[in-house]
């Protein structure tokens, strides 16, 4: 099983977390939505697996290459 990095495409805030931790997730399924110049960006599973962490929070503002969360693929 493998670790994967999932990173923001671009600067925004975490407007919802729509997979917790410990959630099946099938590659392009968004793990989360980002909300950045009034337009909703999803950050997706770029492979299939389990959700492992989150690393961030509803609210918090992230950059462009940001780690926010990882998948055990």
């Amino acid at each position: 099983m493998a670790i994967i990095d999932i990173k923001t495409e671009i600067t925004g805030n975490v407007w919802k977390i729509v997979q917790p931790v410990g959630s099946q997730v099938e590659e392009d399924e968004p793990i989360m939505i980002l909300e950045s110049m009034k337009m909703e960006i999803p950050v997706v599973a770029v492979e299939s697996g389990t959700v492992k962490e989150i690393l961030i929070l509803e609210g918090d503002t992230v950059t462009e290459g940001t780690v926010v969360a990882r998948i055990e693929a």
